[in-house]
């Protein structure tokens, strides 16, 4: 089985992926890594060819991480869930665990990030316009919602584990 992590920028998604693979020695993909390994920074993809270009990549990499025969933690861009695609395809793979954190506590975890393109400007605003926007899609989707906000990377992977009933 796959764990698909979605969530807002800053919700720990990556670092929680990481946590796994250093902990268990096991295989981890970043849906926005493969991109930026394959296309250049996302930042300027776009910047260059707009959202919609870049969620096409997104999309042809989840549908090749999907493809994988193996079980596997995927960190997901923030914005994977907006295509329903992307949702069908987590859902035939795997739990979706969606990683939940309050605009305070991702306001901290993003201080000083300036790469994320949909955060340009007064980063509190747009943390809470996204935020509000995604919010009940995320909520909608997931099997599994963990609060992250006090919770160390290792408290994450244990609240997956637990609720999914999985050892991956």
């Amino acid at each position: 089985m796959k764990i698909f992590l979605i969530g807002m920028p800053g919700s720990g998604k990556s670092t929680v992926m990481q946590c796994y693979k250093e902990k268990y020695g096991k295989k981890v993909y970043d849906t926005d890594a493969i991109v930026e390994s394959r296309h250049g920074k996302i930042s300027e993809l776009f910047a260059k060819f707009g959202e919609e270009y870049f969620r096409g990549l997104e999309t042809e990499t989840i549908k090749e991480v999907c493809g994988i025969g193996e079980d596997a933690f995927i960190s997901t861009g923030g914005g994977a869930v907006l295509r329903e695609e992307n949702v069908r395809l987590f859902k035939s793979a795997g739990k979706i665990v969606y990683l939940r954190a309050s605009i305070q506590t991702l306001l901290i975890r993003l201080e000083g990030d300036t790469s994320r393109p949909l955060l340009q400007g007064n980063k509190k605003e747009r943390l809470t316009e996204l935020f509000s926007r995604r919010r009940a899609l995320y909520e909608s989707v997931a099997d599994i919602i963990i609060d992250t906000d006090g919770l160390t990377p290792d408290g994450v992977l244990e609240q997956i584990f637990v609720l999914s009933e999985e050892t991956l």
